[in-house]
This record gives C-alpha cells, structure tokens and sequence, in this order.
C-alpha cells in the first residue's frame, strides 16, 4: 500500500465553497465562485441564483454565517486568509 503524504496546504477552498452552496439551492447549475488576490488575502465571491438566495442566507443569515465558518476552518488549515462574500 502506497503511503503517499496528503497535503493540506492544496485545498481548494473555492471548489468547497462552490459544492456547499449547490448542495443547497435549487438551481446549483447557477452557483459560482471568483477568487481576487488582495494585500490582505484572498476574497471569495459566491454568486448564486437570485431566486436561491434566501437558501444561502438562512433565516438571521446563519447558513451564510456557518458557509463563512466552514471555509475560513478550511483556509486556517491550508494556512491561507480568506474573505467571502455572497452575491
């Protein structure tokens, strides 16, 4: 058995970010996620389907809160700083 090393730091936060959401919506084809480079990190934008976006947003926005929870976990293990944003 191959006792290949998993690395972490290769996480792509976008791509989870991208199949939380669908798992989500209604529309899941409609889900995308922009990465911009910044001084200070790395910005993720969801945009989703208008239609979806109260799924996204959760009554008292805690399923964005907990999207926002999960991705930055992520991004804290691939030792990286991340802001999302939902659109």
């Amino acid at each position: 058995m191959d006792n290949a090393q998993v690395s972490y730091r290769d996480i792509d936060i976008a791509l989870l970010l991208a199949d939380m959401a669908r798992a989500i919506v209604d529309e899941p084809d409609a889900v995308t996620v922009t990465e911009e480079e910044t001084a200070d990190g790395t910005v993720l934008t969801l945009n989703v389907a208008e239609n979806d976006m109260g799924m996204i947003i959760g009554k008292h926005g805690k399923i964005a809160r907990a999207i926002r929870t999960v991705a930055k976990a992520a991004a804290k293990i691939a030792d990286k700083k991340i802001t999302v944003e939902i659109k």
